[in-house]
């Protein structure tokens, strides 16, 4: 193996990894948690919600932030911030505080945004020019720590632990991931390169006015698409087949399933516009969604774990290349954009599936009305890219990955 494809594979595994911490645990250790913490009795499915909405607004206000810090500042050390603020929130949630628990969940958002933002930028960047979609393999992270995390709590909730000493593993976990992966994280000196998959700015180098803001609303409609079940699968399994041994099964093979997804995205024809691929991913992760409402056993909401999970991290790998073939220059910017607006329709899932349990005539029929309107914004999404690629046709190009 030579010193570059050594290199390679470090920078991979360290972003996956970093990854992995910033969405697995930062973001979504509260999903595999929530049911611990419902038996525990410390909370209750209406302050749940807020919790969810809290760590979503900071995720909002992280992808601001990361829109707004200085070019010149060096990406690793803020990578390494995050990390580090992401070990101690987390941590910071075993304690019995609720009234804390709110701006802890708003802070790990937003380290776990700036931190996604930042590691994809760099590792992407460091990646750049390689044979492949090498790079798409940073995004098994996130699939990853959701599947590690949700394992863990899973165990822990078969042995009768509680809840405190769930958030206590995630950050011990979370820790040694951060002490493993610290030294890689090195100032960037490569040159950046575009890493298209197969697009390229039109020959005049022009981009209309209106395909940024049609991208952010299309990708905004999948953070609000998906994040019902991602919020809410563990809760929803558990009304659906209440009596069923494979109840903690489902939120692991979501990561699991993120996780192949990613690898999938690595394998992709170069040729090919990339929104084709959102257009499928979109669609593919309505189908799931859907699923959960039209077939509620146990093989059902594993088919559905499955259709929404393996899109789950291609879509960002595959909106993260082509922000950077409309933007080619200012990339941590652009995606700090996308992210923010992703984080809005994030935002927007547990206060809408709040209003709607609290009207609804059982939280079954509440939770089956908001997976319903969830599948259609995806769909409305991938009727967006399919005008965008009418609107906007892109040159190919054979540039390598």
């Amino acid at each position: 193996m030579s010193k570059q494809v050594r290199r390679e594979l470090v920078v991979v595994l360290a972003g996956s990894a970093s990854l992995a911490i910033a969405m697995g645990v930062g973001r979504f250790a509260f999903t595999p948690i929530l049911p611990m913490m419902l038996h525990d009795g410390v909370l209750d499915l209406g302050f749940a919600g807020h919790l969810a909405t809290a760590n979503y607004t900071g995720y909002l206000a992280g992808a601001v932030a990361a829109m707004l810090i200085p070019k010149k500042w060096d990406q690793t050390i803020i990578i390494k911030i995050a990390l580090v603020l992401t070990v101690i929130l987390t941590g910071s949630m075993a304690f019995p505080f609720a009234q804390s628990w709110i701006a802890l969940r708003f802070l790990a958002g937003v380290a776990s945004a700036v931190g996604f933002v930042f590691t994809s930028g760099w590792a992407l960047a460091q990646l750049s020019g390689t044979a492949g979609s090498i790079g798409s393999a940073i995004y098994t992270g996130p699939g990853a720590g959701i599947a590690l995390s949700g394992l863990v709590a899973t165990i822990m909730g078969a042995v009768g632990l509680t809840a405190q000493l769930g958030w206590a593993t995630f950050a011990l976990m979370s820790a040694v991931m951060s002490a493993l992966i610290w030294g890689v994280f090195q100032k960037h000196t490569k040159s950046v390169d575009a890493f298209y998959l197969g697009t390229a700015r039109p020959a005049s180098g022009r981009v209309p006015r209106s395909e940024m803001p049609l991208f952010s609303v299309a990708y905004g409609l999948a953070g609000f698409g998906y994040i019902v079940t991602a919020t809410y699968l563990p809760v929803i399994a558990k009304n659906a087949i209440p009596s069923s041994p494979l109840l903690t099964i489902f939120w692991p093979l979501f990561g699991v399933s993120g996780v192949i997804g990613s690898l999938v995205a690595a394998r992709v024809r170069k040729s090919a516009d990339a929104r084709l691929y959102l257009v499928a991913s979109y669609l593919l992760q309505s189908a799931g969604v859907a699923l959960s409402v039209l077939w509620q056993d146990a093989i059902g909401l594993a088919l559905s774990s499955i259709l929404v999970g393996v899109p789950f991290t291609a879509i960002s790998f595959f909106a993260m290349n082509e922000v950077r073939r409309i933007r080619t220059s200012h990339h941590a910017r652009y995606m700090g954009l996308l992210t923010a607006v992703f984080a809005i329709g994030q935002i927007m899932g547990p206060p809408v599936v709040g209003v709607i349990l609290s009207r609804a005539p059982s939280v079954d029929a509440g939770f089956d009305l908001a997976l319903g309107i969830a599948s259609i914004a995806l769909v409305v999404g991938a009727a967006i890219f399919v005008a965008m690629i009418i609107l906007f046709p892109a040159e190919r190009t054979h540039r390598a990955v």
